[in-house]
């Protein structure tokens, strides 16, 4: 069953030796939040992590599942060489690529290492637990078939305890990827003036449940915000289609320029 669901952005800086104690006190809100996910992901007590990253190695027209037993990666792009080691869930991996050929949906097995909008949030959320995890790629296909795969995963999440009699079998979802990079001049991705109403668009309908209005926004807006967590987030919704969650946003920020939000749904 699925105990825990977030909305979590992946800064490189909130990370110690990558960040400086300057730039961690730029994102205090977001430390925050993150600690507040811990606490409620440790007291949900999951089996499993299944976690949506948009730096994972992606197809353009299937959906890509880790299929490594034992995954490691590495921030060394940021100047740390530690090495995280994770145990993949394939069992459930293995379930999802099944259900995805029975519905129709392209999906792919494939053994890869960890990219940081993996590791960034796995890193906070388990400081102190060692779940299992299962690692998605979203797919550039268009928005509808992103969510059919939510609802997909739902079902396989919820067969596992089904076919085995164990109804414990406890799983989180981590949606990872940060909203607009274009919010200020001194923005890595350059300004758009277009990026702040997006931040807030994504916001508002995330805030009122206006999942409409969410997967019909102008392709152009998305485009003009070069954002990065929307496909991970429409999974999420699907993963959650017809569940009760309430959109808790536990933090807001954009100190250079990136939208961080930071949210705890179930």
């Amino acid at each position: 069953m699925i105990v825990f669901a977030a909305i979590m952005p992946h800064p490189p800086i909130s990370i110690p030796g990558v960040g400086s104690d300057q730039e961690m006190l730029a994102i205090s809100k977001t430390l925050n939040a993150f600690e507040a996910l811990r606490v409620g992901l440790e007291a949900a007590d999951p089996d499993t992590i299944i976690i949506i990253s948009p730096h994972a190695n992606l197809e353009q027209f299937a959906f890509v599942i880790n299929s490594e037993s034992e995954p490691k990666g590495s921030l060394a792009q940021f100047g740390l060489d530690e090495v995280y080691e994770y145990k993949t869930n394939v069992e459930i991996a293995d379930k999802i690529d099944y259900a995805c050929l029975m519905n129709e949906v392209p999906c792919l097995l494939r053994s890869e290492f960890l990219d940081h909008g993996t590791l960034i949030p796995l890193y906070h959320l388990t400081k102190n637990i060692k779940p299992k995890i299962v690692q998605l790629a979203f797919s550039m296909m268009d928005y509808e078939r992103h969510y059919r795969y939510g609802e997909i995963i739902q079902k396989v999440i919820e067969s596992v305890g089904n076919e085995t009699g164990i109804d414990n079998e406890r799983v989180a979802i981590v949606a990872s990827g940060d909203l607009s990079h274009r919010l200020t001049p001194n923005s890595p991705a350059g300004f758009s003036p277009e990026a702040q109403e997006f931040d807030h668009a994504v916001l508002r309908f995330l805030g009122s449940s206006d999942l409409t209005s969410l997967m019909n926004m102008e392709p152009e807006a998305v485009e003009a915000a070069a954002e990065c967590g929307l496909r991970s987030i429409i999974i999420l919704l699907g993963i959650l289609h017809e569940k009760k969650y309430k959109f808790d946003l536990l933090s807001y920020e954009a100190p250079f320029g990136i939208g961080h939000m930071t949210a705890r749904l179930l």
